[in-house]
Formats: structure tokens, sequence, C-alpha cells
């Protein structure tokens, strides 16, 4: 039976819940102060925590990153009034899987539960490296992903499938480029599956969402007693990925600190756990993935150029789904048939106008808003195929700004210009997104029809402010 832990002052709130949850199966506890739940915490193990941000004594960043260091396998959702959603974003970037937002509607929650707990992620790691977590270190012979690799049809998705082939039984270091939601950590894992070390661990961390000063100890490890807080040691991702592949998302991301002891992992393949002494040799392969120019960032100052270049022995590109309108269909039937299995349906296919949409769209969040969207249309379709109906309004009606012919028409002595153009007109869009939705971003993601982290990301880097 699995183990939840609401940390809440609403005694009724928990008192709700516990009665919910346990009907549907799981064994939960409460707390009504943050103190009281990391002493709790510190004598036994949760699989997910779901914690108030407002507590008397605490708020939820703190307790999320009192969590990560006591459980680092253990899920967070951060529960949330409208007025601290802003301030609740930022637990994301810590590590929380998910918030939701009060008044709390039972069903709601379950379903982000047992989501959360599915694709089993704390922060970070994929399942075989939580299990070897778990196992005192034991790990598993292989790390089969059940979503799986599918490669594409188009000539670009072919020539991707050709530089995983020709790269992955070397030991090189690989950067892979792409928009947000274009599949780059699938990309790793292929590569690491068709590698020589397929057998060990593939461990895959956001650089985005690890905090400047628990960086060190997510990456390297700490020995118990390090700092405040640090009541256990802790494996680091590159011992956890040693003989295997560790894969750092959004390297943009990384500090500049950070950077620096990255470079001597690099150069030396050698860590030391924070607050250690002793020096730990590593052998693992390097995989890296980001959605921003590194080489504009190297000439900004922001990424170093030493580790850019030890980094970049071999890239691949990864395009827009816009621009391989011949794998939108093949990924969607893919989608659907996990989507049937999640949510114990049997939808057969989709109308052939409803293809037609699909492959008319501009997909700004690509596989990861194609996916959302087919989720979504096998929910409510209620016949074999699914039909125009189960579409987004956006996808029905082509609006402009958000499909590729509902778009301007530009001369070919603009085409230079047209990554510059879409992007104001996603910006706008965005802003007044976030205007009509009084900068409600949840309400915003869901009439975007994109999830919450891509519109995190896309405001950031329009610097859209607040």
């Amino acid at each position: 039976m699995q183990k939840i832990l609401l940390i809440d002052d609403d005694r009724d709130i928990c008192l709700l819940l516990e009665r919910f949850l346990s009907k549907k199966n799981y064994s939960v506890q409460s707390c009504y102060k943050g103190d009281l739940a990391v002493e709790l915490l510190k004598k036994e193990p949760f699989d997910l925590i779901l914690c108030d941000y407002r507590l008397p004594d605490t708020n939820g960043l703190e307790m999320l990153q009192r969590i990560r260091i006591i459980r680092p396998d253990a899920i967070v959702i951060i529960i949330t009034g409208y007025s601290d959603v802003r301030i609740a974003v930022q637990t994301l970037k810590y590590g929380a899987y998910d918030y939701v937002t009060k008044p709390l509607y039972p069903d709601e929650i379950l379903l982000t539960i047992k989501e959360a707990l599915q694709s089993g992620k704390s922060i970070g790691l994929d399942d075989a490296t939580q299990d070897q977590q778990k196992n005192s270190g034991t790990a598993p012979k292989s790390n089969p992903d059940p979503k799986g690799f599918v490669p594409g049809v188009s000539a670009q998705s072919k020539t991707v499938q050709k530089h995983i082939d020709l790269i992955a039984p070397t030991d090189m270091s690989v950067i892979i480029t792409g928009e947000t939601g274009t599949g780059k950590e699938f990309v790793a894992k292929a590569i690491h599956q068709q590698s020589a070390r397929r057998d060990k661990l593939f461990v895959a961390i956001d650089c985005g969402a690890l905090p400047k000063d628990l960086a060190g100890s997510e990456l390297f490890g700490h020995v118990k007693g390090a700092f405040t807080g640090a009541v256990q040691e802790k494996t680091g991702s590159f011992e956890l990925a040693n003989g295997g592949t560790l894969f750092l998302d959004e390297i943009g991301n990384l500090s500049y600190e950070n950077q620096i002891k990255l470079l001597r992992v690099l150069q030396e393949r050698k860590i030391r756990r924070v607050g250690g002494t002793k020096d730990i040799e590593i052998d693992v392969r390097i995989l890296v993935a980001t959605n921003e120019d590194l080489k504009t960032a190297v000439r900004d100052g922001k990424f170093r150029e030493d580790i850019y270049h030890r980094l970049n022995e071999f890239k691949i590109e990864l395009s827009p789904i816009r621009e391989r309108k011949e794998d939108i269909v093949l990924f969607a039937g893919h989608f659907l048939r996990n989507a049937n299995r999640q949510l114990n349906k049997n939808v057969q296919d989709f109308n052939p106008e409803v293809i037609e949409l699909l492959q008319n769209y501009y997909w700004h969040g690509n596989l990861r808003e194609l996916n959302n969207v087919v989720k979504r249309a096998v929910l409510l379709c209620q016949e074999a195929q699914i039909n125009p109906e189960c579409l987004p309004h956006e996808i029905i009606h082509n609006e402009p700004g958000l499909s590729g012919t509902g778009m301007v028409a530009m001369s070919s002595a603009a085409v230079s210009n047209l990554k510059m153009a879409s992007e104001n007109i996603e910006k706008q869009v965005i802003i007044n997104m976030l205007e009509k939705t009084g900068y409600n971003k949840t309400k915003a993601a869901i009439a975007l029809n994109i999830d919450r982290k891509t519109l995190y990301n896309k405001i950031k880097a329009y610097n859209i402010k607040l």
C-alpha cells in the first residue's frame, strides 16, 4: 500500500482527504506543522507528500527543500490558494511534481496523485534510478521505457535516427537541441539503449529545477552532517549513473558555480561529495539537452566556453513537429494507444477531419502538447473514432497566431525573419491570454492548450513581465 503524508494546518481538509484517500487504498497520515512533518519524515518514508504552501511555522518552498534532503525519492505536490499561485510556481523549479489549488476537489487530487505515482518521478530521476535508491544501490539489469522511442517517418526524423545509430555505440558526449517538447529526453534514452551501457542506469536531471544551494548535493551527493538538514548520506546523480548515462536537461540553466564543478568532473572524471574529503572516480557518459542557443550563451558570458566544447563532441538537432507533418499522425497514434491504456478505453483511430486538423495546427508545445491533446480527446471520446468535437477550440477553428495556416503569408524575401515574426506573435498571444485570465497561469496554460511548464519556460524566454 502506497503511503501519503498530508501537511496542512487545516484539520478539516486533512480529515476529508484522509477519509477519501484511505477508501482509495492509500495509507495516509497527517501533520499540521512543518517541523512535525520533518520529524516524521526522518523516522519513516512516504511515497508522496501533499503539502500546503502556507503553514504556521514555514512555507511550501522551505518544506520542499527540507523534504528533498531528508527524502529525495518522495514525490511532492503543493496545495495552494489562487492568490499564492505565482509563488507556488516557484516550487516547480525546486522540484515539486505539481500543485493543486483551493478549493480542493477530491477527484481532481486523486487524478493528480495517480499520475504522479504512475510517473514515479522524484526530481530528475527515472524509475530505475529510484528503484536503485530504494534497494540500497542494487541496479536493475536494464531501464526499459514503457512509452518507448518512436522514430518518425519524415526526412528530418530519419536523419535523427541515423545520427542515433551512428553515435550510440561510442562514448562521445552529445548536445541535443530543439524546442520545448520535441522529445530530447526520448532521444537521449534511445542513445543509451543502443549503447554498450544499456545494462546500466540512465539518470535524468533537469538543471532548470535544481536550486542553486542544493544543486551540488543533487549532482555529487553529500555526507551526513555536511550542512543543516543533511541527516543522512546522499548519493548524487553522477554516482548513481556510474557505468551508465547521465542526461542533463536544460544544461543552459546550470549556475556558473556548478558549471565550474561540472568542468572538473569532465576533465578528471572524479567527484567529491559535498562535505566529503575523498575523490570518487566515475565512469559516466554525459548527454545534455537545451532549447537555448548555447553559442549565444557563451558569447554573453552565461555559459563557459570550455564546457561547451567538451560537451559538443556531437550534436543532434530536433525539428519542431510542425515542420514534419508526416510524423504527426504516427505520433498521434502512439499517444492514442498510450491514452487507451492509461484511461482503460478502446478508441480505435482518428476521424479523417481530425487528422487534417492535427496536421494543420502550429503545435507550440510540440510532442508534449500533441500528447496532451490526444489524451484529452480519448477521455472525451464516446465513439470508436475521435471526432473534431473532442479537440480543443483552438485546433478546431485553427485560430490565427496559434497555427501555421492561420499565420499571415510572407514573401520569400521575408523568410529569414519568419522565426522572429512567429515568436513575436506567440509572445503577444501569451500576453493577451495572461491578461484575459487575470495572470492565472494555470487557466492561461489550459486556454493555450499547453502544459504549465511550457508556459513558464516561454514566459522566461520572452521575458514577459508579470
